[in-house]
């Protein structure tokens, strides 16, 4: 499904690149995982598969789809849940979706519809009416997530989507994508929480300083990284326990 080749991307004056000469590929129907501590480049990595920027050098294609010479039909076979919320605040939930929608051309009845089901399936149909100004965090996450999937990606790229979220929002999200997933949706998922990504990625990347130190299923990582236990144990064996702090 998705197929990046010596990939990378050096912003303007960066002394170092965010990714350097990166190859990978996701097969249809996967849960990826990218994982890495802050700084790492997996943002800018999904930024770039999600054609909001530019690579340096390199090349990809999503769904057998060429980034230089279809920028446009690819953007339709892909969904994004971003790091920030990314939604009107004095619109409704409602609101919300229906403008996202419109985005993809999306109208009429069934796709009102589609709404207020995605809306009852995440717990938020009693609140379709409330601005989402009022949201509790969780429940922002939820609409993200709506607004990200109304047009049925093939694709759906996930930064960072249960930050911040209480226990209850974060399995709600959590059931929903492998729904989607079961339904033939790729996706592809960054995190801090490593135990979330344990079980929920059927396989991984480990990433830092912009190249992949390691990749697989989380099952045979912890096999092949002496005295691992979890995933966080091989993570931290892999990318040292200094602070990454930046700014």
């Amino acid at each position: 499904m998705i197929k990046i080749n010596n990939l990378s991307k050096k912003y303007k004056g960066a002394e170092m690149f965010s990714v350097s000469s990166l190859d990978l590929e996701v097969e249809e129907g996967e849960i990826f995982g990218l994982l890495g501590p802050n700084g790492a480049g997996k943002t800018t990595l999904i930024s770039m598969l999600s054609s909001l920027i530019q690579p340096t050098s390199g090349d990809f294609t999503i769904d057998s789809l060429d980034f230089k010479n279809n920028k446009r039909k690819l953007q339709q076979h892909i969904g994004i849940v971003p790091q920030e919320y990314a939604l009107y605040p004095d619109l409704t939930a409602f609101e919300n979706l229906m403008y996202f929608g419109s985005m993809y051309n999306l109208k009429g009845e069934s796709f009102k519809n589609d709404i207020k089901k995605q809306l009852e399936i995440l717990g938020l149909a009693n609140f379709s009416n409330k601005k989402i100004k009022t949201f509790s965090g969780g429940m922002k996450r939820r609409v993200n997530l709506i607004a990200s999937i109304l047009h049925k990606p093939k694709v759906l790229f996930l930064d960072e989507p249960t930050v911040g979220v209480d226990v209850q929002s974060k399995n709600v999200i959590i059931a929903h994508l492998q729904a989607l997933n079961k339904q033939g949706t790729t996706i592809i998922y960054t995190s801090h929480h490593l135990n979330e990504a344990e079980t929920f990625c059927t396989r991984v990347a480990i990433i830092d300083k912009g190249i992949i130190v390691a990749k697989g299923t989380p099952e045979a990582l912890i096999k092949n990284q002496p005295e691992a236990n979890t995933l966080e144990d091989v993570f931290l064996a892999l990318t040292g326990n200094a602070l990454r702090d930046y700014a």
